[in-house]
């Protein structure tokens, strides 16, 4: 058999060395690297298929939690993919009821936690509100701020509070604002 006097460029795949390959099919710059990448393959086989042992002995289990009202934390972690920091913050919180029966023997309740985890319904998007129609009064109509605190006998800032709080219109026009005189005159006049 002949020698190949070709050299490729490549990049080890376990490495990540650049080398010079004398064939195609070369993955690897060294014998070492080569089984390296063979021990983590098998690993990682053996991981997959353990953990889907687990899932195969543990489903039996999960239904049965599934079923019961109240559940350890390590349980809750397991049915729910939560944290055990996050289930306790929550218990001291007062979110979530939890009974502590001893040592390592706390005990929540199934259904607070599926109801605080469960999907959040998203609202229905509303028409887009209309813009509110800005009223157009006759400064006949209307008294100033100083007026309405002279008339009836009350502080500026009482009478701005008012207005806020009972979203009264007003209209500024230079360095005086407006409000309509029959809404004023209805709310302070009963006061």
């Amino acid at each position: 058999m002949g020698v190949s006097k070709l050299r490729l460029p490549k990049v080890c795949e376990h490495c990540g060395k650049a080398f010079e390959a004398k064939t195609v099919t070369t993955r690897f710059c060294s014998n070492a690297c080569n089984l390296a990448s063979l021990r983590n393959r098998k690993k990682q086989a053996l991981e997959e298929e353990r953990k889907q042992q687990i899932l195969q002995e543990s489903k039996a289990a999960i239904a049965e939690i599934q079923t019961r009202p109240y559940i350890s934390i390590a349980e809750a972690v397991v049915l729910f993919g939560i944290s055990k920091d996050t289930i306790r913050r929550l218990i001291r919180a007062g979110k979530i009821p939890a009974v502590n029966l001893g040592e390592r023997l706390t005990r929540i309740s199934r259904t607070h936690i599926e109801a605080m985890f469960t999907a959040v319904a998203v609202p229905e998007e509303k028409p887009q509100e209309q813009q509110p129609v800005k009223l157009q009064y006759e400064p006949s109509e209307c008294y100033t701020i100083k007026e309405v605190s002279e008339k009836y006998g009350v502080s500026l800032s009482t009478v701005d509070k008012t207005i806020r709080r009972n979203s009264i219109p007003k209209r500024q026009v230079g360095k005086c604002v407006y409000v309509p005189k029959a809404m004023i005159d209805k709310i302070l006049a009963g006061k």
